[in-house]
């Protein structure tokens, strides 16, 4: 019998072993969880292939040293950035954490982690361009463009007059090819992120100009993530918080913007 009940104690400790490695404060991790992470892989700074087809960017920077510090493996899946509702309510994927906005809309279909940037949408033009526009009003009249699924041609689906006031309107299923449009002269004006647009005309200083008119209102900057997966939120907001703690946001923030923008 004694024998019988060591044997029975050592399974018991080999498999309370199995739950998962603890990492420094004493929280499990689950080695084994692998977490899927839907991207538009062409939307740089925040995501996007480099010269060596790598993928590279800020937020990508961001869901690697999050993923490194839960100890579990993620995949980062491609996904058209305008079915983004059906790719994580599918179950295809875990979460975007790809320069994510909070919305109401967005929030019918995720939970998000505490915002961690602040982002607004501003006009990006040709060099040289005459376009006189001061204001959202000045855009009466104009070719714009946008990125199909975006926070800016969200906005102005939901703006009619000023939708309406346009020349004409296009999206683009990325945000390259929204870019190319804007060059090519095929659009006046391309709305976008301020970050991306500054990243761009950084680029292209002989080519872009940006014109410092706010679009909409200010918008906050997060992780959104399956509303079936509290746990995984939880478990995100606890290593974002110590990666800010700890400055290493801070340093990942001011590799790729020379400068903090981590909004704690």
């Amino acid at each position: 019998m004694k024998k019988i009940l060591i044997a029975l104690l050592l399974v018991t400790l080999s498999l309370a072993g199995c739950g998962g490695e603890k990492d420094s404060q004493g929280v499990d991790r689950d080695s084994s969880k692998k977490i899927v992470i839907g991207v538009d892989d062409d939307f740089p700074p925040i995501c996007f292939h480099n010269e060596k087809n790598e993928l590279v960017g800020f937020d990508v920077d961001l869901a690697k040293e999050a993923a490194n510090r839960l100890n579990v493996d993620i995949e980062f899946k491609p996904i058209a950035w305008k079915n983004k509702r059906e790719a994580i309510t599918s179950g295809n994927i875990d979460m975007i954490w790809n320069g994510l906005d909070i919305t109401d809309e967005r929030k019918e279909y995720m939970i998000f982690i505490k915002p961690y940037m602040d982002d607004r949408q501003i006009l990006l033009v040709r060099k040289g361009s005459d376009l006189n526009i001061h204001s959202e009003g000045d855009l009466e009249g104009k070719s714009v463009g946008c990125q199909a699924g975006s926070t800016s041609d969200c906005y102005l689906m939901r703006d009619e007059n000023l939708k309406n006031a346009l020349k004409d309107y296009k999206t683009y299923d990325t945000f390259t090819a929204v870019l190319d449009a804007l060059k090519s002269g095929e659009v006046d004006v391309l709305i976008c992120d301020e970050m991306v647009a500054r990243y761009e005309m950084n680029k292209n200083p002989d080519e872009l100009e940006l014109i410092n008119v706010k679009i909409g209102t200010a918008l906050e900057m997060s992780v959104g993530i399956s509303k079936d997966k509290v746990k995984l939120r939880d478990e995100v907001q606890k290593v974002f918080d110590e990666m800010v703690a700890d400055g290493t946001a801070k340093k990942i923030s001011e590799e790729w913007f020379q400068a903090d923008l981590i909004k704690y």
